[in-house]
């Protein structure tokens, strides 16, 4: 007989749901992870009495009532904002692309002004059939905000020039003619007091964790304890690549603590020179109001992936998704494996979407 139900391989927010969701319903399960720590890439760590953002900034955010209330019952969430600040050479102007961001671009006071440049910058482009990322952008808003605002920083994060990069990874831009500089459009946003770690504990509470354990390592071993499997790491992995390496972007973190108060009196700044090799400053205190009497920061630089790198990102271009295409079938024909969370099935997540999807699964495994 088998030790547990399931063996949840992944103690991030995708497994962390689908564990809870089972403990609920009376099954035993394993989280295992290979990291010293639960929570994934939701991660803090307190430093200075300031909650650190370890693997990027996550801002929680969602239209949806449900997930809203389902998050609110693990913590007590702020009022937190997303107004991001992009810095361009020695201007600042603010995100996303608003009537705040043209004032300071033109000098333009009214929605009429700011349209009028835009479609004349999109008619001097004359783009009417864009061959690559660059002349898509063009065509959308015209040069000044695609070369101040898009240009750099999205090279910077393909690590490719757009004009290498095809057109439709830019379907649209986002342009407000409006005042308002909340990033999101989502009914809900806040930060959890006291972090993001404490949700995913909660959601683990009834179930075994082991930490700093690798799941290829003891394979065998681990297999035999269980009678399902939730596997929320990379698929192609899993199965050895043996169609070759899906592709993904990867990140690198530099963090350091500044004896000062307030380094840069936002939660986030982006820099959207190509010349700045990262792509932004996060300042964790501000994401939590912070008044201590330092604060810690953390530049984030994006990277090429290679095997043994951190993935964050998947490359979701035609390539990859007929090569994910050939694993998904492989993972179909599973009697005993389920994947999960955004490498267990190639696809971005924010954190709603993750939980939406843990619980759709958990509602078809757990019947």
């Amino acid at each position: 007989m088998a030790k547990y139900d399931y063996l949840i391989v992944g103690a991030g927010l995708f497994g962390s749901v689908f564990a809870h969701e089972a403990n609920k319903r009376g099954k035993k399960c394993l989280v295992i992870d290979k990291r010293s720590h639960t929570a994934g890439n939701i991660y803090t760590e307190k430093v200075e009495g300031i909650n650190v953002h370890k693997y990027g900034a996550h801002i929680f955010h969602t239209s949806d009532k449900k997930i809203w209330d389902y998050v609110n019952d693990l913590a007590e969430f702020n009022n937190y904002i997303n107004c991001p600040v992009a810095k361009y050479k020695n201007e600042l102007y603010n995100m996303p692309f608003n009537m705040n961001t043209f004032s300071k671009m033109w000098g333009v006071t009214t929605p009429a002004e700011a349209k009028a440049m835009i479609e004349k910058q999109r008619k001097e482009a004359n783009i009417t059939e864009p061959k690559n990322l660059e002349e898509q952008a063009l065509s959308l808003v015209g040069r000044d905000i695609y070369e101040k605002l898009v240009k750099g920083y999205t090279e910077k994060q393909w690590g490719r020039r757009a004009t290498e990069l095809p057109a439709f990874i830019i379907k649209r831009l986002p342009v407000r003619f409006i005042y308002d500089n909340n990033y999101f459009n989502d009914r809900y946003q806040g930060i959890p007091i006291g972090g993001y770690t404490q949700i995913c504990d909660k959601l683990l509470v009834g179930s075994e964790v082991r930490l700093n354990t690798d799941y290829f390592a003891n394979k065998k071993e681990l297999d035999k304890i269980a009678n399902r499997i939730l596997f929320t790491g990379m698929i192609d992995e899993f199965y050895d690549y043996i169609y070759g390496e899906l592709e993904y972007r990867s990140l690198r973190f530099e963090t350091e603590t500044l004896n000062e108060e307030n380094y840069q009196g936002n939660a986030v700044v982006n820099y959207t020179e190509y010349e700045v090799p990262y792509t932004r400053i996060i300042e964790h205190k501000h994401f939590e109001y912070g008044a201590q009497p330092k604060t810690v920061i953390t530049r984030e630089y994006p990277a090429t992936w290679k095997k043994g790198d951190e993935p964050y990102y998947a490359v979701n271009d035609e390539k990859n998704n007929a090569l994910y295409a050939k694993y998904k079938a492989l993972a179909d024909s599973e009697n005993k494996i389920v994947f999960g969370g955004r490498l267990g099935m190639y696809k971005y997540f924010d954190m709603d979407d993750t939980i939406a999807a843990a619980l759709t699964l958990a509602e078809t495994e757990l019947k």
